[in-house]
């Protein structure tokens, strides 16, 4: 641990407020590591003084950075990149220290922060306008894209840093100022990460505040970013209550958001599929992170003719899973992100007993070096189990079964989220109809893949309680600019639009 500290310029006590300088005169919290119990650091959270000059210097980068050409924004994003890979294995195992995530998830993650500062380099070059053919001889009418402000990026602890860079890179390409409130449970990634930025910013004459950070909780940090008429546009991640809390008020102050709330995954499993590897899909889904990925699989849906042959395989994997300290290669599931995470997915198992549901295997807690180790659970449910309608954020998958396709359609859709969804079969018809108008409402609908894994190219992001934005690829770069609609004439007359006379026929110019 003293190693991946050194390099990634950490100490056994950390400011928590980036500025363009390094602060935090708030309250001192100490990170405890999910795996064993120990302290790992400390940090110095924000105060507000701190986060007032922390806005203030975002805004003053901001509008420095606008004027700065998207292909030299791009430049420094690139080196943010390299960067990001020279201390890949650091930032992995330092992941893994803070969240408990096995090491190959924890470079995964800082895997998916290069490919996103890949992808935005290449945008830098193509943010594209509009020309539109006008109705008005001798008029050219068009649109344009420019820097929109501030963002704040509020990130949730099972990805401390990627959800981050998922934000930060487009934002930054686009032209933008972002701060960062990352989850009071996982500080040491983000500012590790936050010192990466500044250096590199140094190094290419950008002003570092373009990638500012505040630590600290609601009261402190979150609830004034919401606040904040100087931020418009804020980026959430976490729970639904978190994202309509913080809705309600960037959308008072007819600000934007961009939410990315819960998760309550379902894997269709068909007649015809190739049930390995669906097993592998869902065990993945299920048991990676601990189940606490926003994309983790929830509930798997299985027609009844292959229910037992697919059990079967699931007891198997569960029974043969190696859990324990994820810094160990070997290991596939770590702990939870700590003891009330645990808490909450017992109390889930026992609504799911008092409703008639059956626990086919684990859901014990696991006394282990002082950590927060749980069995991952595999239930028998119905649909209409109201603990199936919530998501619960950790190792418990829901066992259903279906007769007819549409009745699965029906299940895969009847819960109040809608992020991400998969089907296996080999029927095109049943495939095609999964991912047409009538199949899955969710955000993500994959084919012959599980539910979780989802790469940075596409818009990720979901449906209904999940909030409905978009981060990461795609056209996702559109909600960190302003949409601008010019109308040039070129003329020496001034025709109206829709043929409109204002005047009469004396009017002249004034003529359609």
């Amino acid at each position: 641990m003293q190693s991946v500290f050194e390099k990634l310029a950490l100490s056994e006590d950390n400011s928590g407020v980036f500025a363009g300088e390094w602060r935090g005169s708030g309250a001192k919290i100490d990170k405890i590591s999910p795996i064993d119990g120990q302290r790992l650091a400390s940090v110095r959270t924000a105060s507000e003084d701190d986060y007032q000059t922390t806005i203030a210097r975002a805004q003053e980068a901001f509008e420095k950075w606008r004027r700065t050409p998207g292909p030299v924004r791009g430049d420094t994003v690139r080196r943010l990149g390299n960067a990001l890979r020279e201390l890949k294995n650091e930032l992995g195992q330092l992941v893994t220290l803070e969240t408990g995530k096995i090491v190959a998830e924890g470079e995964g993650e800082v895997q998916e922060m290069i490919d996103i500062c890949d992808f935005a380099v290449g945008q830098s070059r193509m943010l594209y306008g509009l020309t539109i053919q006008s109705e008005r001889k001798s008029h050219r009418l068009m649109e344009q894209w420019h820097p929109f402000g501030l963002v704040a990026v509020i990130s949730a602890f099972n990805f401390p840093v990627a959800v981050w860079s998922w934000n930060a890179a487009l934002a930054a390409v686009c032209g933008d100022a972002t701060i960062w409130k990352p989850s009071e449970k996982t500080p040491l990634t983000a500012i590790a990460v936050t010192k990466i930025a500044e250096r590199v910013c140094r190094e290419t004459g950008a002003d570092p505040a373009i990638f500012s950070l505040l630590i600290g909780d609601r009261k402190t940090v979150g609830q004034k970013l919401a606040d904040d008429s100087r931020i418009p546009l804020i980026s959430a991640t976490g729970s639904v209550a978190m994202g309509l809390n913080v809705a309600k008020t960037v959308h008072g102050r007819l600000g934007k958001t961009i939410m990315e709330l819960g998760g309550n995954n379902a894997l269709i499993v068909c007649p015809t599929a190739d049930l390995e590897m669906a097993a592998q899909s869902i065990f993945f889904g299920a048991v990676g992170t601990a189940g606490q990925r926003c994309t983790s699989t929830r509930r798997v849906i299985m027609h009844e003719s292959v229910a037992d042959k697919v059990r079967k395989k699931l007891l198997a994997a569960y029974k043969s899973l190696t859990i324990g300290n994820p810094l160990d290669r070997k290991t596939l599931m770590g702990p939870m992100i700590d003891k009330g995470a645990v808490d909450m997915v017992q109390d889930s198992i026992q609504k799911l007993k008092d409703e008639g549901g059956e626990v086919l295997y684990g859901g014990e807690r696991m006394e282990l070096s002082g950590g927060c180790y749980m069995k991952p659970c595999l239930a028998n449910a119905k649909p209409n189990f109201k603990i199936v309608q919530e998501e619960t954020f950790g190792p418990l998958l829901y066992l259903l079964t279906y007769r007819d396709f549409d009745e699965a359609i029906a299940i895969q859709n009847g819960v109040p989220q809608g992020l991400t969804s998969s089907i296996f079969t080999n029927d095109v018809r049943e495939a095609e109809k999964f991912v047409s108008a009538v199949g899955s409402d969710c955000g993500i609908a994959n084919v012959n893949t599980g539910t979780s894994g989802a790469e940075i190219g596409g818009a990720f992001g979901g449906e209904k309680n999940t909030g409905g934005g978009r981060e990461s690829g795609s056209d996702s770069w559109k909600s960190y600019m302003r949409r601008q609609t010019n109308t040039i004439n070129f003329s020496s007359e001034l025709p109206l639009a829709q043929g409109i006379q204002f005047g009469g026929d004396d009017a002249g110019s004034a003529t359609a």
